[in-house]
């Protein structure tokens, strides 16, 4: 009997908004959508495809938060001007969960993190700074009437990633993001914000301001510990059981 039971896989339903970004990655992969492309409107999508503008909009969000698409003003949203095996590649990481590699993922994001620090505080523009704050200032506004701010505070990660002028690295943030969001917000990791997540990132920032390469370094571990250590118990049960 345990046999059989361990050779079963649980059942997992698709949501309207991955079918939708499954849809998108077909005509990609059909060169029917190209990089550069406009979109259909929110509207005819929805009606098209049968489902509510909301799961339509979740999906151009999500597309949009990993760079894939990008809305402009008063012209619509577009493909990202990237190889289209770049862009399926992305859509890939989108769609893919895969939990027993929970402590691999975090382990990797902190190594990514701290160069992706240290890079961002010797190389970061006003521009970056500024981007960095208005990222930091929306998720103290979010943080007094909600709770999972899990998106918002991989916001300012991509800020720190945008600061540090080098593309591979923020790639290699990019991909692993979807998967830790996805696992984060299933095992409700960071599911309350504190104080002292606030007050990191806010050292984080200044430390970036003043150039303090090694500080902000420190601050990163400090800020991601507690994960990297949940996140290894979690892996150990996993790996137990397989």
């Amino acid at each position: 009997m345990a046999n059989i039971l361990n050779s079963l896989q649980e059942v997992v339903v698709e949501r309207p908004t991955d079918i939708i970004i499954r849809q998108i990655k077909d005509l990609i992969s059909s060169s029917q959508l190209n990089p550069g492309d406009k979109l259909p409107s929110e509207r005819k999508l929805s009606e098209k495809l049968g489902v509510g503008r909301t799961h339509v909009r979740d999906a151009i969000k999500k597309l949009e938060f990993y760079g894939i698409l990008r809305t402009l003003p008063q012209s619509g949203t577009v493909v990202v001007g990237l190889e289209v095996s770049a862009i399926e590649g992305l859509i890939s990481d989108v769609l893919k969960l895969d939990s027993s590699d929970f402590y691999s993922l975090t382990e990797t994001r902190l190594i990514i993190e701290r160069n992706t620090l240290r890079l961002c505080a010797l190389r970061r523009t006003d521009e970056d700074l500024n981007s960095i704050e208005r990222a930091l200032i929306n998720y103290e506004q979010q943080a007094q009437t909600r709770d999972n701010l899990v998106e918002e505070d991989f916001t300012i990660h991509r800020a720190y990633a945008d600061g540090c002028k080098n593309p591979v690295l923020k790639s290699l943030l990019l991909i692993i993001t979807p998967d830790l969001l996805s696992t984060y917000m299933r095992l409700r990791v960071c599911s309350a914000t504190s104080d002292k997540t606030i007050r990191e990132h806010r050292t984080m920032y200044e430390q970036i301001k003043n150039r303090d390469a090694e500080g902000v370094i420190r601050t990163i571990n400090q800020h991601l510990e507690n994960i990297c250590t949940f996140a290894k118990e979690q892996s150990s049960v996993s790996f137990a059981e397989n």
